[in-house]
């Protein structure tokens, strides 16, 4: 199933906050380098991230009932690949369709692990990047 219209420039416009461990947000944005407050979590040139969610499958609004229990199940999923995930926030703007939906940063699941829980989850796209590279939106719908 295709992103629904008007869900790529949703994507492409969203800010990824990343609750910082000692208080605080940062946030991740496409096509842009890592913040530098993150480099600390990316200790290897090399090391990849993600910005990983379980709410709202295939860019579709979904209950709470359905999102909570399904994020839960990501975070358990990442814990038992031994990620230490650092909690985060999706934040949408669009005039009426402002949005808010939480999600995770994790670094060291490498892109085809990420890829997986994406789709798993029935994700539309994800968040991921290299080192303190840009992020890119992987689409996986």
């Amino acid at each position: 199933m295709p992103i629904p219209p008007g869900a790529l420039r949703a994507f492409l416009d969203t800010d990824y906050r990343v609750r910082l461990r000692r208080g605080g947000w940062t946030v991740i944005r496409i096509g842009a380098p890592l913040p530098s407050v993150l480099h600390a979590c990316v200790k290897e040139p090399g090391t990849p991230w993600g910005f990983i969610t379980a709410w709202n499958p295939l860019a579709q609004m979904t209950s709470r009932a359905i999102n909570r229990p399904a994020q839960r199940e990501l975070l358990s999923a990442l814990r038992q690949l031994g990620a230490l995930p650092c909690a985060g926030v999706g934040v949408g703007s669009g005039g009426k369709n402002d949005w808010r939906e939480p999600g995770l940063f994790v670094t060291g699941l490498d892109f085809a692990t990420l890829d997986a829980l994406g789709r798993r989850f029935r994700q539309a796209a994800i968040v991921r990047g290299v080192g303190h590279g840009p992020a890119e939106l992987r689409v996986l719908a």
